[in-house]
């Protein structure tokens, strides 16, 4: 596996194998592999022994292979979720981003203390577009976008506002209208750019569907796609040297992104169906974003942004996906299980990328809402606000044991303004968050049963929490 990559270590490949413990391998994305990875049952000791790179990484991870070395692995949490992790030392979270280091990427990405501090607060009163920018490449693509929407309308502040995205699928149909809207159309007896997008959105999806993220010629004779075009290196970027070369999306999000895309410009119901089907029966993780853009593309506003440039796209691939979230959301209901409550949670998602709140009522319909024991980051609290507030019938939330930290709460206090019930215990809760639940419980008048017990909510803002709680309808308190 060394000399396949570094073919001129073969003289010294012996000498630094025989020292396993000063060697460190790093594998970068676990989630990306498209080898099956079972980290219970390869036992591999032969170094020289030729199989499969997935085979090779669990031994050298269950230390059957190279005794002593270390291993640096990383992987998104959606393959990691699937994945048994008690073999390994040691997991670290990355958190990314923090509020201040947020504000200082936009200020030097946009030179201008002015238009830095307009897109952030934009970005701030967007809890969507906010917290998708705990990674500096998020970061970048959101802030090009804001960049494209402050230039096309550079005079007109009320329709710039307008014009910004609200959802992660109209962030990145904003990237590809932007473009799109500088780019010579069908020069020189070229593809139209309807057509170069729908063969690079098949060659996407081939990509999503099979775990594959690099893509070569053959790939791209494959799918008719046409790399001489300006548009196409617009959205993809070229490795290597011929014949050897490598083509990968921009963004790991606009090859999702371009694969929705494909099914709304050429819809096919039996194709679509399938594929569908198909997303669902993988359980790592690999199509989670597809379909997210697929309900977020069935919303004819977000769609009809991209009508002047690739013409009309059929409502009737928008009916096929509602009628398909429909189906899904209502086959799911949490129960004792946590893995069935973040399923349901993933289908949330799909209902907020869509923007249909009548939607939301339709499938959710419950006056109990019970997400206990499910980790929740403070996206998953955004997204569980948006439910909460499109489902004016919920009267008990139970949040119990979801490691809710004080962003995440902040989030959620907005949708808690009507229910009965609440409980939030045992979730890590400190002062920084009396706060915001004594804001909540001012602006709940019917609120008559809060678990707050198994958190350790001391310090100087607790007076403010006793204030409110004075003031209030509680008749039961833990």
């Amino acid at each position: 596996m060394i000399l396949q990559q570094y073919p001129h270590l073969e003289s010294q490949i012996e000498n630094i194998l025989q020292n396993p413990e000063i060697i460190l391998f790093i594998f970068d994305g676990l989630d990306e592999s498209i080898h099956h990875i079972n980290f219970r049952l390869s036992n591999l000791s032969n170094q020289k022994q030729k199989t499969d790179c997935g085979e090779i990484v669990v031994s050298l991870v269950r230390q059957s292979l190279l005794k002593g070395c270390s291993v640096l692995m990383t992987s998104r949490p959606m393959r990691l979720a699937s994945v048994d992790t008690g073999v390994f030392q040691r997991i670290a979270e990355i958190m990314g981003f923090l509020h201040e280091d947020k504000r200082i990427y936009f200020k030097n990405f946009f030179g201008n203390d002015e238009l830095s501090e307009k897109a952030f607060h934009y970005v701030q009163e967007n809890d969507t577009l906010y917290t998708f920018c705990y990674i500096p490449s998020y970061c970048w693509i959101i802030c090009t976008v804001l960049s494209m929407c402050f230039r096309a309308q550079p005079t007109n502040a009320d329709q710039v506002m307008i014009s910004l995205p609200k959802t992660v699928t109209q962030l990145f149909v904003t990237f590809v209208s932007n473009i799109l809207a500088n780019h010579h159309q069908n020069k020189d007896g070229g593809p139209t750019a309807r057509e170069l997008l729908a063969s690079i959105g098949w060659m996407a999806e081939h990509g999503v569907m099979n775990h594959m993220i690099v893509f070569d010629e053959r790939h791209l004779e494959s799918f008719s796609v046409r790399n001489d075009e300006h548009l196409f290196s617009c959205f993809m970027l070229e490795s290597g040297q011929p014949p050897d070369v490598d083509y990968t999306f921009l963004h790991l999000k606009l090859q999702d992104f371009f694969a929705a895309l494909a099914h709304f410009m050429n819809y096919d119901p039996d194709r679509l169906q399938e594929t569908l089907d198909k997303a669902e029966s993988y359980n790592d993780g690999r199509a989670e974003i597809f379909l997210r853009f697929l309900c977020g593309l069935s919303d004819s506003s977000t769609r009809s942004m991209l009508k002047s440039h690739v013409g009309e796209l059929p409502t009737q691939a928008s009916r096929h996906i509602i009628n398909w979230i429909q189906r899904k959301i209502t086959q799911q209901r949490p129960n004792e299980y946590a893995r069935e409550r973040r399923e349901l949670l993933n289908g949330f998602y799909y209902l907020h990328e869509s923007r249909n709140k009548k939607l939301v009522s339709q499938c959710i319909g419950s006056k109990k809402h019970d997400f206990s024991v499910v980790p929740l980051s403070p996206l998953d609290c955004s997204i569980q606000s948006f439910i909460l507030q499109a489902c004016k019938e919920t009267e008990e939330v139970n949040l119990s044991s979801c490691n809710i930290q004080c962003e995440g709460l902040k989030k959620l206090i907005p949708a808690l303004q009507n229910i009965k019930s609440l409980s939030l215990d045992s979730n890590h809760l400190t002062d920084s968050s009396c706060s915001h639940l004594a804001s909540g419980i001012r602006n709940n008048q019917t609120l008559r049963i809060l678990d707050l017990s198994g958190n350790n909510l001391e310090g100087p803002h607790f007076s403010d929490l006793m204030a409110a709680l004075t003031t209030s309808q509680i008749e039961k308190l833990l």
